[in-house]
């Protein structure tokens, strides 16, 4: 079925000069204790696969009422894009703050133990070497908070290693629940693992038993309740619950796929619907479990998508596996929910990427985040506390190695898209949002400028090597 979408008015891409001391900011630590008496907890909620619009308050064919009240109780940062949208490298980028570019983590990983260090893809034209885990030699948040007295818990899916010595708990992670040596799940009902021993906790047989009364979701939201309740630790927790869904297999609970079967949707367009409700209910039992514990208040909650959906993510173009790096396959939701703080269904058109997340949390934390020269993002303290509007002194650049199309630049209003085969296309996404209209012949000053400074960032990041750019410009 036709994936349909009411389209509530586009929102603004263009960016405003304010801020010009967003990169100068006073000390975090000072900025955190103006803001609250204590180191606020953290939850940071992480869905794969879920699409800009995908969400009831966007597209009323969706059902997500828990979702739909974060956002009216949050900051919502509408144009944030994934450094590269894909499962591994979407991951590896919040993890540690560092663009995938430069971690060589352009690609997804590959199923199974891998017996080499590197992996190839057959139709990528670079023939791009990519890593076959993250090396525990980049910082990870956990470790980073860590260091300012947080106590941090991983839930659910990593993708990032799926060997020993490279899953969350190696990253710097106190403890984890639910992580596997897999990208995702065989099904969410009954057996959800192919191989039950590449689980990295064999003793939580609820991941391999073939009950079909469990659905996924639902166990990861209850380990997360119960992990709630029972936290006793004197010291701020952050926990991280990376969802598997919305990530295929199509496959929602029966009773919420016939809800929406019953509602007008078909085969797997029923099947997606229902398995962001099962989502949206993970999100409403974490919350209700930090309210009934009187830790509302003093948690701080983030909500984002590691890249666009698997069916079209209309109005926009692209999606996963389809002109991704088009607004449909790199744009995410993105919602921060900070008890006084934040202003109830505030709106803020700053240019994101999800290389920023890293620092924000170090500040949030106490932490200076600009003390790590590692980084390649900077903090949204200031936004996230008085709705700035960001100025970034640079383009943000995504990055891919699957097929010809493999490169972004975004600076103000403009989008340059490039391809291996050296075709570039260039939009003004101030007038034409939806990407229609290439106007790369129509502004060659432009396009010359931002060509000179994405072959400037290939060289910064290591990859100029697998340019798709001639050199003379």
């Amino acid at each position: 079925m036709k994936h349909l979408f009411i389209f509530l008015p586009l929102l603004c891409l263009g960016i405003t000069a304010c801020s010009a001391d967003i990169n100068k900011s006073k000390q975090s630590a000072e900025l955190v204790e103006k803001t609250n008496s204590k180191k606020p907890n953290i939850v940071l909620f992480f869905v794969d696969d879920l699409g800009f619009g995908d969400l009831g308050m966007k597209n009323p064919i969706f059902e997500s009422p828990n979702v739909d009240a974060l956002a009216a109780q949050s900051l919502s940062l509408e144009n944030t894009y994934v450094a590269s949208p894909t499962c591994s490298p979407s991951r590896a980028t919040l993890l540690t703050g560092q663009h995938p570019a430069k971690l060589k983590m352009v690609r997804h990983l590959p199923s199974g133990i891998p017996t080499e260090s590197v992996h190839y893809w057959k139709t990528d034209p670079a023939q791009f070497p990519v890593p076959n885990w993250l090396d525990t030699k980049y910082k990870s948040y956990a470790t980073a908070i860590k260091k300012q007295g947080y106590y941090n818990h991983f839930v659910g899916k990593w993708h990032l290693g799926h060997n020993k010595g490279f899953h969350p708990t190696d990253h710097g992670f106190d403890s984890q629940w639910g992580t596997t040596n897999e990208g995702h799940p065989k099904g969410y009902s009954g057996k959800f693992f192919k191989d039950s021993s590449m689980l990295t906790q064999p003793s939580e047989q609820a991941l391999t038993e073939s009950k079909s009364d469990k659905y996924l979701t639902d166990l990861l939201a209850q380990h997360s309740v119960d992990w709630i309740n029972s936290y006793d630790k004197d010291q701020p927790f952050m926990l991280s619950l990376w969802f598997y869904n919305v990530h295929r297999p199509s496959q929602g609970k029966p009773d919420y796929v016939k809800h929406f079967e019953e509602k007008g949707l078909t085969g797997d367009m029923a099947k997606y619907a229902a398995q962001i409700k099962s989502m949206d209910d993970a999100v409403g039992r974490v919350r209700a479990a930090l309210k009934a514990k009187g830790l509302d208040k003093d948690t701080i909650i983030l909500f984002t998508s590691d890249q666009g959906s698997y069916f079209p993510n209309l109005p926009f173009r692209g999606k996963k596996k389809g002109e991704t790096l088009y607004e449909g396959g790199a744009r995410v939701p993105f919602f921060v929910h900070w008890p006084n703080v934040t202003h109830d269904g505030t709106i803020n058109h700053s240019i994101i990427q999800t290389t920023d997340i890293f620092p924000t949390l170090v500040d949030i934390a106490g932490g200076n985040s600009t003390l790590d020269k590692n980084l390649d993002g900077v903090s949204l303290l200031n936004v996230i506390r008085d709705n700035k509007v960001l100025e970034r002194n640079k383009p943000i650049y995504g990055y891919r190695a699957y097929e010809d199309l493999y490169i972004s630049v975004r600076e103000g209003n403009w989008k340059l898209l490039g391809y291996r085969s050296g075709e570039r296309r260039l939009y003004n996404l101030g007038i034409d949002p939806l990407e229609q209209k290439n106007v790369v012949e129509h502004y060659p000053e432009i396009v010359k400028s931002m060509t000179s400074k994405l072959q400037a960032w290939e060289k910064e990041m290591g990859v100029e090597k697998y340019t798709g750019f001639p050199k003379a410009l």
